[in-house]
């Protein structure tokens, strides 16, 4: 009797302590915000759980990065570029005659620095204080000419920029040459201004670049501007740059071969591509139907792939987003489908996404067996001794 109490209590502890390394997929599913009549409890996070299909992915590949020509728009060279405090110009003036104010016998030109003031303007000899702050090269050469007229002997100006210290742009942090970069009169798009300062010093594939104008700013993948030359947006003076070294990585889970913190070492990787780095599954123990990919994702891409009614139901319920406004989701894939091998190829892993594959359910019965096997196994050795 006492031995079979001993069987009895080890079984019943085996079912309450059987290991694993992670929920099952039905677990994944039920901690979801499930139907609109579930109720999550208090202090839970409340997400949704999302089969992937073509249509997912397109919508996750479509709408899930953020772009410089969103926030900024294209931009370009300045129409009408000018003058403005702080350049720097040269202005030559020319004299038909020998001697006149600006001539001589063995030159008739003489060349003049100048520096714009803080008040938009400089000084030019025997014409005064001339306004150059917001006026073309053109302007400020017809002014000039103006006011030398009845002075000079048929005189004639050309004005040149030497320093255009008022159109300049800060570029800082993981950049060969952080500085102060002039962009000119011409203007100069966001790769050509990283190129000034030397180039980004990472890898651009790892490399953050956050542009700031005004109280706008939005952060994107160097690469992506790379590959997305749209995104290669005019930069305007006092625009801010800043390069940050963030390599993407993704973290693998549960039952695949390789667990732990995996770099892309790529500008985008897939999810069968990410699958393929986490070592793929553990045939004894990975359950194919639970492939998660759990992530805060972009409000655009969750209205899409949800719906609008099914988003505004999860955020009744108390869905909320995290302090760079992206909301909850856990997108779930069945690799017994063969189709998900060709969706999955166009399903994008994004940084710091977290990729998880469950355990089979069928392995609890297993490792419970284990469990109980040694009690039982003791208990027939026991019973034939005391035979």
């Amino acid at each position: 009797m006492g031995v079979a109490t001993a069987v009895s209590l080890s079984v019943t502890a085996g079912c309450n302590a059987v290991p694993n390394d992670g929920p099952l997929a039905s677990e994944v599913q039920k901690s979801s915000a499930g139907g609109k009549t579930y109720e999550i409890p208090e202090g839970r996070i409340k997400f949704d759980v999302v089969q992937v299909d073509q249509r997912v992915a397109n919508s996750a590949t479509q709408l899930g990065q953020p772009s410089l020509v969103k926030t900024f728009g294209v931009g370009g060279a300045p129409s009408t570029p000018v003058i403005g405090v702080g350049d720097e110009l040269q202005v030559t003036i020319f004299e038909a005659g020998p001697d006149g104010l600006f001539s001589t016998t063995n030159s008739k030109a003489t060349n003049i620095p100048v520096m714009v003031q803080p008040d938009g303007h400089g000084q030019i000899p025997y014409a005064g204080s001339v306004r150059f702050a917001g006026k073309t090269l053109e302007g400020a050469r017809q002014e000039i000419v103006g006011a030398l007229k009845a002075k000079a002997v048929e005189p004639d100006v050309i004005v040149t920029m030497t320093k255009n210290l008022s159109r300049t742009v800060s570029v800082q942090g993981a950049v060969n040459n952080p500085q102060m970069v002039q962009i000119g009169l011409a203007g100069a798009p966001l790769t050509s201004v990283v190129a000034l300062a030397g180039g980004a010093a990472k890898p651009p594939f790892d490399t953050y670049v956050t542009l700031t104008r005004g109280r706008k700013s939005s952060t994107v993948l160097l690469q992506s501007v790379i590959d997305n030359p749209k995104d290669d947006v005019y930069i305007n003076p006092l625009d801010k740059i800043f390069l940050t070294y963030d390599p993407q990585t993704f973290t693998a889970l549960g039952s695949t071969l390789k667990a732990g913190k995996i770099p892309f070492e790529a500008g985008s990787l897939s999810l069968i591509e990410a699958a393929a780095l986490a070592g793929g599954s553990r045939a004894d123990l990975a359950d194919p139907r639970g492939y998660f990919v759990f992530r805060y994702e972009y409000e655009p891409v969750y209205r899409q792939v949800v719906g609008e009614s099914r988003f505004r139901d999860l955020l009744s319920k108390g869905m909320m987003a995290n302090k760079d406004g992206r909301y909850p989701i856990v997108y779930r894939i069945d690799l017994t489908d063969p189709q998900s091998y060709i969706v999955t190829q166009s399903f994008p892993i994004r940084n710091k996404d977290v990729l998880y594959l469950s355990r089979h359910p069928s392995t609890d019965f297993v490792k419970f067996m284990a469990l109980v096997s040694s009690p039982v196994r003791i208990a027939r050795d026991v019973d034939a001794i005391m035979r």
